[in-house]
């Protein structure tokens, strides 16, 4: 796979996580974006660690949620 399209790949899996994050939690887009940039996922997902960019978003926010529940807390005030 090139490059270009890996990229593409990427960051078409990003908004995914970033709009399920959203509705998951019934948050702004904005909001949303800030949790998972902030979270270890966002570094793995943007640097292919684990083979994570063979998984699937859904259960890539279900994974967040469980594991950086802090930092969910933290970023949306609660």
């Amino acid at each position: 796979m090139s490059d270009s399209i890996k990229r593409v790949y990427i960051e078409n899996l990003e908004e995914r996580i970033i709009d399920c994050l959203a509705d998951k939690l019934g948050c702004s887009y904005r909001k949303a974006m800030d949790v998972f940039f902030k979270s270890k996922r966002s570094s793995q997902v943007e640097h292919c660690e684990y083979g994570i960019e063979n998984m699937d978003y859904r259960y890539l926010v279900e994974d967040l949620l469980e594991n950086e529940s802090e930092l969910v807390s933290s970023v949306l005030g609660n």
